[in-house]
């Protein structure tokens, strides 16, 4: 039996979150593999469309940040991320059929329409829960501590893999890095 690829991985993921999304979000959803890390998690999903360009695009909440693709034949492939922390506000509009959803991220707007009303909402209420979290949340999930990289170059040192040079440069390095 073959392992599931990652793009089965993630549509399986979507699957059992009973996001369907409809054809138009192929070309995106076949990008997600290079865009999100291997234990990275898909929280929610949703597309529509970016009122600035007018483009099809996903808007994808995963358990460490908020990701926008927009994968257009003639343009290529944008990707947009944004930690949950930068995001200062999320609301959702709507209308009779559809709704649209603005998401406030320092001094910019990212206006996005033709979404599912249902999902909208659900969307929203996913991406607040994740900016209520404290910001160690995060940085705990994404990247390890200086401290936890001094430890591994200790380690690295004492299994002779790093020189006591290397290690003090190395150490330096890490020490002087702004926090």
């Amino acid at each position: 039996m073959s392992e599931k690829s990652r793009l089965d991985e993630i549509k399986d993921e979507l699957e059992i979150l009973d996001i369907n999304p409809t054809i138009f979000a192929r070309k995106e959803i076949r990008e997600l593999p290079e865009i999100l890390s291997i234990d990275e998690k898909i929280v929610y999903l949703v597309e529509g469309r970016n009122k600035t360009t007018k483009h099809h695009i996903i808007l994808v909440a995963t358990d460490r940040r908020l990701i926008f693709v927009d994968k257009e034949f003639m343009y290529g492939l944008k990707v947009e991320d944004f930690s949950y922390d930068k995001v200062s506000s999320i609301q959702y509009e709507k209308e009779f059929m559809l709704a649209s959803i603005d998401i406030h991220i320092s001094d910019n707007v990212l206006e996005i329409d033709n979404v599912g009303k249902y999902y909208a909402e659900l969307f929203c209420e996913k991406v607040r829960d994740f900016m209520a979290r404290p910001k160690e949340y995060f940085q705990s999930k994404s990247e390890p501590s200086v401290l936890d990289q001094l430890e591994q170059l200790g380690r690295l040192r004492e299994s002779g893999v790093l020189s006591e040079e290397e290690f003090a440069e190395q150490k330096k390095k890490l020490l002087n890095q702004p926090l």
